[in-house]
């Protein structure tokens, strides 16, 4: 059996992320997730309050911008799985175990 390589590894985990973000959000459900239904059905969904973030680039699961929902909604997952991939290197990178110098 060939081994597979590290890098090619994580190559193809991120193609599997980036299909499925920018894919299968294009078949997502459209209805409310259960606290906004339980919100909607009780009846305080009025007394809702934006979140921090609600103007930022990202916020509601899409791109500002972009007219498209399924569009909008398959790019900002994809712009996700980048950041989070990053985030997770970078600390993955920090925490690794340095190799011991022997003299």
């Amino acid at each position: 059996m060939k081994k597979l390589s590290t890098n090619k590894f994580i190559a193809a985990g991120f193609l599997v992320a980036a299909l499925l973000a920018g894919g299968a959000s294009y078949y997502a459900s459209s209805h409310p997730d259960g606290l906004e239904k339980v919100a909607e059905d009780i009846g305080f969904i009025d007394s809702a309050k934006d979140s921090a973030v609600a103007g930022s680039p990202l916020a509601d699961y899409g791109i500002k911008g972009i007219d498209n929902a399924r569009v909008s909604g398959g790019l900002a997952g994809i712009l996700g799985i980048i950041a989070t991939g990053a985030v997770g290197g970078a600390l993955f990178m920090f925490i690794r175990k340095k190799p011991v110098n022997k003299k």
